[in-house]
Order: C-alpha cells, then structure tokens, then sequence
C-alpha cells in the first residue's frame, strides 16, 4: 500500500499551496490518471470524483500565504503535504510514502518515504494527489476572485500572467497575494 503526496501551487503569485495526500485501493482505475497539469479541466473534475469515491484515504493540506512569505515557498510545499498526511480521512498505515520531487516533508513516521522526480508522470498515488491538489486549490481560486473579482483569479488561478501582472501594477496587491513575491509581481 503506497500513499502518494503532491502539492501545486509553488508557482502563483497569490493564493495557497495545496498539497494532497492519497492512498489507492488496489482495484482502482489507473488508466484515469495523470500529472493534473496534463489533463483537461473536464478530465480533472471526473478523475477528482472518482477518487473521492474510491479511495482508501485521501487528505489534504494547506499553507496560506501569509505562511509562505514567513517560511519560504518550499517550506510551504512540505508544510503543506505534512498538513495532508495528518488530514487523511481514513487512519492508515501504507508501506511506504512516495512524494513528488526532490525533498521529503517533515513527517514523524518510521514507514519509509521517497523523494521521486516527476513522480506525477509516474506513481498513480501521485497522480491522483495531483489531481485532488489542483482541483481544490482552482476552486479556491475561482471562489476567490468572486469576492475580489479586479485580478481575474478565476483565469489564470494567481499565475504570473501579463493580465494578473497589470490587474497587480493597476489596483496594488490583495490580500491573497504572496508579498515575499514582490520582485515577481512587477
């Protein structure tokens, strides 16, 4: 039994990172998954119900960014998966914990736990805590431009577009925005 853990949102401008936790049950249908990045918002969506149902347990973590800018962005990305693997929904004990990317987060466990490179191409776990990630970090998102609608959350989700760069250079930063990224946001 693996549990797989990625996060998103390292890159945005604003907004939380999200990371998940999820353990697969052994009958469950692969061939749905992939990196989130990869799949349509259609694909997602479906994928994301789909694990909801099937899952032996699935978790999730977040890290606002207010956290961010007094941590750093890495700090937050395994603040955040150690947040999921503490949310699971059902106790369980995996064999071993797989995560995506380099570094593992600051987990008190003794079951073993891998750094893997682009594991979202690779370990379904991973795949599907990708999927859970992104979905509910976009709503998130999308929730939130309803509230502050001047900066167009909704379309790029906090990404440094040219059209979140201007809404920033036009009406300042909100409240969401990560002020340690203030270099970038210019």
């Amino acid at each position: 039994m693996i549990c797989g853990m990625d996060e998103v949102g390292r890159g945005p401008l604003a907004g939380p990172v999200v990371a998940s936790a999820v353990v697969l049950p052994p009958d469950f249908p692969v061939e749905i998954l992939a990196d989130s990045k990869k799949l349509s918002e259609k694909k997602r969506l479906e994928a994301y119900d789909i694990i909801i149902q099937k899952a032996v347990s699935y978790g999730t973590g977040w890290v606002w960014p207010e956290e961010i800018d007094e941590i750093n962005i890495l700090n937050a990305s395994l603040l955040a998966m150690k947040r999921a693997w503490l949310n699971l929904s059902v106790p369980v004990r995996p064999d071993r914990i797989l995560v995506d990317g380099i570094f593992i987060p600051p987990i008190e466990t003794d079951i073993p736990m891998e750094a893997i490179v682009k594991g979202d191409d690779k370990i379904h776990e991973i795949m599907a805590a990708s999927i859970l990630a992104k979905v509910q970090r976009d709503k998130w998102m999308v929730d939130y431009s309803k509230i502050d609608g001047r900066y167009g959350f909704e379309k790029h989700k906090g990404y440094p577009t040219k059209a979140h760069r201007e809404a920033v250079a036009k009406y300042g930063l909100s409240p969401i925005h990560r002020k340690s990224f203030r270099a970038s946001l210019s």
